[in-house]
């Protein structure tokens, strides 16, 4: 997610500190970066660059900024429009400069309007878009929160935006629906950023943007104390050299655009706040970190010249020796082309929500390589006196790389013969340096102990390793595999939009944890989505939850349905969807309350739905990776509107290193 850094106040050098917040915001992820300032000779000064924050620094040189008192600062990761200093923020119109984080859905309307207008558009960003509207906006009002107060209702999407306009270098607007915004309050001087870690070196006092809130910061200068009871929060301190008080004004309104008080919220300096960085909790802040830790998974995997999955690294060492520079024979080392293309079998081994993703993959392999799967539950695969040999593969998946289960099935599929291959977040853990190949989910510390992130990056390594397969079998072609791949590398932008769902279900939480019951169903790749999304339910909120094949439902399950059963029912647009949509008619008959997921704005199912969730149009093999999310998003809010520790459920632990 992008990364947003604003001020406003008496520090002559913002420059300062907007790039010091974009340096505290990183971790995001992110391909370039800019910031503008308003100087104090009222021109507006803009830097851009593509690339890490040392590049846009070196832009700095050669470009300075001069004093000023307001600027907005922002770190891109593209959306709309490829890396480009171009395409990167902050957009400029007129005179009106933004930053924006999140996804403008209406976007292409809007341009269309824009173009026959004769507006002239230079990035194929769709932030840039809503400095348009703005800027023209302005020009009718004279009235830079007048201006944004009409466009706001114009969007539609998932955004947090800060703007400023050179007319009025006094004012800064903010506005979000979506992707987190916070204000620190400082000592006359106000500060904006995506999360409060960008700002923990400058104030320890928030206020947290609400969705649909609008903000209005105001900056002056007095010339004696001001009374508080003029300002909705406001701060001041003497200037020394010219004996004012400066005053940084801050209004918050609602979606009504009416005053609301704000409420300030201390943080402490503490390691555990910073961690989360201003989450509410872990697995919030990881469930919001998967469109960045998808894109790192599938990263160095995919030759973007050639477009083309390249696991030419994965390697097999036969030995165990986790050293290539040691592998000195054929023998210790094998290529995964000459491991894959005579593999017969492949075996998929993991526990609880690992396992669910190697279901998916099962959907994955047998269809781009044709090869047979079985999966098994790792604690129940030695058991069962499996047969192996030299020519199945034996994968396991793992985030910690120590659960136990797993590990004594990779080692007994060893002594059996097979080759092995691991998926895990932790390198060098107990099961990387088991197996004889590795592959990791790049997905980041995940500390949550229901799993967010690592279950979407396995999918998208399980996703790539399909394809490897077919290629290696010679049974999947060119054509298919470029489908395949531009499908994965549109995930993270397409996941980014899904996530304003979070207000959703913050909403929903309070009526769906009346229900006494989930069904989730699903067939094809929505099956074990079904099953991972009960799985989230009973983890953080203890509620019963089920996940069936949706064809299953009418062979027992259809006991259970009662006006008390809520059914959540995955039904995208694929080759199953006719049959998913009969399975559903049959619980609705029978009285269950339908919360369903499908693709775009199904009118059908939404007629017939207690709740509908959109999914965007997407190839079939990313539908799991998007419809996991609201199911996600919903497990969290049920658990925290239900009181409970979401990232400590009770009885569980987040690395299962004993049997």
């Amino acid at each position: 997610m992008c990364g947003i850094v604003g001020y406003l106040g008496e520090q002559n050098s913002p420059r300062e500190v907007i790039i010091n917040g974009l340096k505290k915001l990183e971790y995001r992820g992110y391909d370039s970066a800019g910031i503008a300032v308003i100087q104090n000779s009222g021109e507006l000064k803009r830097v851009r660059a593509q690339g890490k924050l040392t590049e846009l620094e070196k832009a700095l040189e050669y470009e300075p900024i001069q004093e000023g008192h307001i600027g907005i600062g922002h770190t891109r990761w593209a959306t709309h429009g490829v890396p480009s200093e171009r395409n990167a923020h902050p957009h400029h119109a007129g005179k009106v400069s933004l930053v924006h984080n999140g996804i403008i859905e209406n976007y292409l309307e809007i341009r269309e309007q824009l173009l026959e207008a004769g507006v002239k558009i230079e990035s194929d960003t769709d932030s840039e878009l809503v400095a348009h509207l703005i800027s023209r906006e302005v020009e009718k009002t004279k009235s830079i929160f007048s201006a944004v107060k009409n466009v706001k209702p114009q969007l539609k999407g998932a955004y947090s935006i800060l703007v400023l306009w050179e007319e009025s270098p006094n004012e800064l607007i903010a506005f979000k629906d979506g992707p987190p915004l916070v204000i620190g309050i400082g000592e006359g001087e106000t500060y904006l950023a995506s999360d409060v870690q960008a700002l923990l070196n400058y104030t320890q006092k928030f206020i947290y943007i609400n969705d649909q809130e609008l903000v209005h910061v105001q900056f002056s200068k007095v010339q004696k104390q001001p009374s508080t009871a003029n300002f909705t929060t406001e701060t001041s301190k003497l200037s020394k050299e010219e004996q004012l008080y400066h005053v940084s004004k801050v209004t918050l309104y609602n979606q009504r655009f009416e005053k609301i008080e704000p409420k300030v919220a201390t943080i402490n300096w503490s390691a555990d706040l910073i961690e989360k960085q201003g989450y509410a909790h872990y697995m919030l802040k990881e469930i919001y970190e998967q469109p960045r830790a998808v894109a790192q998974a599938a990263a160095p995997h995919i030759d973007l010249e050639k477009m083309e999955v390249q696991l030419d690294k994965v390697g097999f060492d036969i030995n165990n020796l986790m050293d290539l520079e040691k592998l000195d024979s054929k023998k210790d080392f094998q290529s995964t082309l000459e491991v894959f293309k005579n593999i017969q079998k492949v075996y998929i081994i993991a526990c609880g929500t690992s396992y669910y993703a190697g279901q998916v993959a099962k959907y994955f392999i047998e269809k781009n390589a044709r090869i047979n799967v079985e999966t098994d539950i790792a604690s129940e695969f030695r058991y069962r006196n499996p047969i192996l040999s030299a020519n199945e593969l034996v994968v396991t998946i793992s985030q910690s790389g120590e659960t136990a289960d797993t590990l004594a099935a990779i080692r007994l599929a060893k002594n059996l013969g097979a080759k092995t291959l691991s998926i895990c977040n932790v390198k060098n853990s107990s099961i990387d340096r088991e197996a004889h190949g590795h592959l990791y989910m790049n997905s980041g510390p995940e500390i949550g102990v229901a799993s967010t992130k690592a279950f979407v990056s396995s999918l998208v390594i399980l996703n790539l390793l399909s394809l490897a397969l077919g290629k290696a079998k010679k049974v999947l072609n060119h054509d298919d595999e470029v489908i395949f791949l531009r499908a994965i590398l549109g995930l993270p932008s397409q996941m980014e939009g899904i996530l304003a769902y979070d207000k959703y279900f913050s909403e929903a939480a309070q009526k769906l944890k009346k229900f006494k019951g989930f069904l989730y169903l699903g067939r094809g790749v929505s099956f074990p989505i079904a099953m991972e999304g009960a799985l989230k339910l009973k983890e953080l909120a203890y509620m019963h939850a089920e996940g069936y094949a949706a064809g299953e439902m009418k062979h027992g399950p259809l006991a259970l349905i009662d006006p008390q059963m809520a059914i959540v029912m995955l039904a995208p647009q694929d080759d199953v969807y006719e049959k998913t949509i009969s399975n559903l008619e049959e619980a609705r008959a029978r009285g269950g309350k339908i919360i369903s997921i499908s693709t775009g704005e199904n009118t059908q199912l939404q007629k017939v739905s207690e709740y509908y969730l959109s999914l965007p149009k997407a190839h079939w093999s990313v539908n799991p990776m998007l419809a996991v999310v609201p199911l996600q998003l919903m497990a969290y809010h049920l658990a925290s509107a239900l009181n409970h520790d979401v990232d400590q459920p009770r009885n569980l632990a987040k690395s299962v290193t004993v049997e």
